[in-house]
């Protein structure tokens, strides 16, 4: 399951870098991921890494390098 989600990281990781700001949404597109638990695993991944900004407004979260 960790190389899994891994994966999936690099793949979060990889969209944001060629697409700047992205939603969660957008991010499920651009990764392919089979569903929201595999990407939220990875967000929270790189969360966790210190990896990524958040960004809310009163609509969406958005998500961007660091």
């Amino acid at each position: 399951m960790n190389a899994k989600i891994g994966t999936m990281a690099g793949a979060v990781w990889t969209a944001l870098n060629e697409n700047g700001v992205m939603t969660a949404k957008d991010l499920k597109k651009a990764t392919k991921a089979k569903n929201e638990k595999e990407l939220f695993m990875a967000i929270g991944w790189l969360l966790r890494e210190d990896k990524l900004n958040v960004e809310e407004d009163e609509k969406n979260v958005s998500l961007s390098l660091k």
